[in-house]
């Protein structure tokens, strides 16, 4: 049988005691927002500003700076949305379960606005708004996922049954997950092929690679406060009647 090591089984279960998480995700918020700024500003100068203009797209290549990020932001966030749902499901820890339906919401906004962004960059490149390809379609069902796993949640009233219910949702949905990744490998497609994460060197200059990346982090640090906030209005909401909730608001008021 694994044993779990005794210190990281308590760190393990500090981080899932609702006062603690609460606490430190406070503390934790100032901090996180001034780097999410610190990768943001920098990435909208570079991207916008200091990249040269691309020899075939000339400056409508711009869009990539939102359009990729977004991306893979969708499928960043499914992943950990189906990883906390499975914890919940499994070990029954209610912080996990609130991390997932957290990030639903946030994952479904990234994923219209690469939907969106991509449409915008396909009619100047392809003379087309939308095609069905793998790549768009298969993307499209990943919105539709999301929005599933909102639904669902929200239409039933008992939350611990919500969770398992979307938790079970969302893990059948991570198939689509390698197939949007894939995709453009596997069938012919519109969408070009991948420019940044290939196994050799990029195909894409450094000058433009480096407000990607710094956009790519921008978005993560977004992710991770914007979940964190929605995470403790939901803790605070299935935790109200708790002694730890009313001792903080007791001191607050």
């Amino acid at each position: 049988m694994f044993l779990i090591p005794d210190p990281i089984g308590k760190f393990f279960h500090r981080m899932a005691s609702p006062p603690h998480f609460y606490a430190l995700t406070e503390k934790l918020m100032p901090w996180l927002t001034v780097f999410f700024l610190l990768l943001l500003l920098p990435g909208l100068y570079g991207g916008l500003v200091l990249a040269p203009p691309d020899y075939q797209q000339g400056d409508s290549y711009r869009i990539i700076y939102i359009h990729v990020p977004s991306a893979w932001m969708s499928l960043f966030i499914y992943v950990v949305m189906a990883t906390a749902g499975a914890i919940g499901l499994i070990w029954r820890i209610k912080l996990a379960e609130i991390v997932a339906i957290s990030s639903a919401p946030i994952g479904a906004s990234f994923t219209f606005i690469a939907l969106v962004t991509g449409s915008l960059w396909g009619k100047p490149m392809w003379g087309t708004w939308w095609v069905w390809d793998a790549r768009l379609t298969s993307e499209l069902i990943l919105l539709f996922l999301y929005l599933g796993v909102i639904g669902l949640y929200g239409a039933i009233d008992d939350k611990r049954t919500a969770s398992k219910a979307v938790a079970i949702l969302a893990l059948v949905g991570v198939v689509n997950i390698p197939i949007i990744h894939y995709s453009v490998e596997w069938w012919n497609t519109l969408h070009q092929g991948p420019t940044v994460t290939k196994m050799d060197k990029p195909s894409i200059h450094i000058s433009m690679l480096v407000p990607l990346l710094l956009m790519a982090g921008a978005f993560k640090l977004y992710y991770v406060i914007a979940m964190l906030q929605r995470a403790r209005l939901e803790l605070l909401q299935r935790e109200r009647n708790a002694q730890w909730v009313k001792a903080m608001l007791g001191k607050r008021a």
